[in-house]
């Protein structure tokens, strides 16, 4: 009985309140199919997070080649620093879509995980084998009310961090995998 109730309580307890609509997929026939179920995104906020931290690290890289090639007069430093702020300039532009290819599902036995368009990445976590639930958030992150919920499991390449979650959906979920790895008493 106690095996039922938690799965039930796994589907419903998270609140999608402010996260992205829907899942972005590749146009790709080879794709990584989704499945069916509920899928659950991260929130827009973490878009923002994301692209200040982006925009700031940008503008840093671009006053220090600045300040060194006026001071110094090393016309040099604009090659290492162009490619630099290509590659800070290609990811504040895919940004916003790399988000939306974020999500989680809460099924019967694990959690599933994906991420990524170009290079995929599907993890399925069994309830059972969580040893340590993580909820983690820097000053960005508390500023806009989003943390990151870390999964860790005996095996180091099943670990998986969501990032950008509500800051109380990313506690419901911490909760609610806690006591469904304890009905399953091998876990947590």
């Amino acid at each position: 009985m106690a095996h039922d109730r938690s799965a039930h309580v796994t589907r419903d307890v998270i609140d999608d309140e402010g996260t992205f609509t829907q899942i972005l997929e590749p146009r790709s026939e080879n794709r990584l199919p989704l499945g069916d179920g509920t899928w659950h995104q991260l929130a827009r906020q973490y878009v923002w997070v994301q692209l200040i931290s982006s925009g700031i690290v940008f503008l840093l890289v671009l006053g220090a080649a600045l300040a060194i090639s006026l001071i110094v007069g090393a016309w040099w430093v604009w090659i290492p620093a162009g490619i630099l702020l290509v590659i800070l300039a290609f990811t504040l532009a895919i940004t916003p879509r790399q988000a939306r290819a974020y999500g989680y599902q809460l099924r019967e036995d694990d959690l599933v995980f994906r991420k990524g368009i170009l290079w995929q990445r599907v993890v399925a976590v069994p309830y059972g084998r969580m040893q340590l639930v993580d909820i983690t958030h820097g000053p960005l992150d508390r500023g806009f009310g989003i943390a990151q919920l870390k999964l860790v499991t005996a095996a180091a390449t099943t670990g998986v961090a969501i990032p950008g979650i509500r800051q109380d959906a990313a506690e419901q979920l911490r909760d609610t995998l806690i006591a469904v790895a304890e009905t399953r008493r091998t876990g947590l």
